[in-house]
């Protein structure tokens, strides 16, 4: 009886990592889109300026379907942990802790940098 439940359990777990995992594609292909259009608005506008705040806007997608991947990646190695899929789990935590500590850094330097713009216009000095 206990080797059904196991069973059952397994079966769950595996139902829900592909759900994650597909979640994790459509925010990627959502995050995609939106930096397309992004990219022919910048184009068809003529803006000088650079892409800055379009690479942020993919990053925050990549990060959380990194985020999702990462859980998904949880869930099949707490039912069936091989030294593969800890491995694969580990190397994920180390990227997407790597990608939000730089990418929260842009952000930071990205505000500073919009906050000091109207102060430089008006003549003031930075603080």
């Amino acid at each position: 009886m206990f080797s059904h439940i196991e069973e059952q359990v397994r079966a769950c777990v595996e139902w829900l990592r592909l759900v994650v995992e597909a979640l994790g594609a459509l925010v990627i292909a959502v995050g995609v889109v939106l930096v397309v259009a992004g990219l022919v608005r910048h184009v068809l506008s003529r803006q000088g300026g650079g892409f800055l705040p379009i690479r942020l806007t993919f990053a925050r997608y990549l990060t959380l379907a990194l985020e999702l991947q990462l859980a998904a990646d949880i869930l099949s190695t707490s039912v069936a942990p091989t030294w593969d899929r800890i491995g694969k789990l580990a190397a994920i935590a180390v990227i997407r802790t790597g990608l939000n500590y730089f990418l929260t850094k842009e952000i930071n330097e990205e505000r500073k940098s919009e906050e000091s713009a109207p102060r430089r216009e008006r003549g003031e000095r930075p603080t």
